[in-house]
């Protein structure tokens, strides 16, 4: 699927000029291409396969704790192991799922069959369940992916986002 797979024609324009705004990695299912992620700072783009919607832009930095610079690979693994609950995607995906009632009597069902799991593991499944794709594009620094983040919310902002 590609940029202008999305059948809203005005839709398709905008993610037209956010296409310009950099170079863009193909787009990839989320858990897959986490493998792949660079290490360098970025913008990522998270949208649903079907419809091709974005639904979600966010920047990383160089994200260096561990002593090893991480970027991309380090914001994006952190909502795959669910230690991002409470910031940004990991947040809201966490959310939806919990206004989620199919998915919280799934969860329920796990409880009593299997006992308790963790915060962590709650938040991990949520981001999960929604299946999106991921493209990026990397940046020479955080500053520079916070305006390249800017850039793309100004242009989407009005277009169905998820960011709050």
């Amino acid at each position: 699927m590609s940029w202008s797979d999305v059948h809203d024609h005005v839709l398709r324009d905008r993610y037209a000029e956010v296409r310009d705004l950099a170079e863009w990695s193909d787009w990839m299912p989320f858990e897959q291409a986490i493998p792949s992620a660079p290490r360098e700072p970025g913008v990522y783009l998270l949208r649903e396969p079907l419809t091709a919607i974005i639904r979600y832009v966010g920047m990383a930095g160089e994200r260096a704790a561990s002593g090893r610079p991480q970027g991309l690979y380090g914001r994006l693994t952190v909502y795959r192991n669910g230690r991002g609950a409470i910031s940004g995607f990991g947040e809201e995906a966490l959310d939806r799922a919990l206004a989620d009632p199919a998915w919280l009597e799934q969860q329920l069902d796990d409880l009593r069959r299997h006992g308790p799991k963790t915060a962590q593991d709650w938040a991990r499944e949520a981001v999960l369940r929604l299946d999106l794709e991921v493209a990026w594009s990397v940046t020479p620094d955080a500053p520079d992916a916070r305006y390249l983040e800017t850039q793309v919310l100004t242009v989407l902002r009005t277009y169905g986002l998820w960011n709050r």
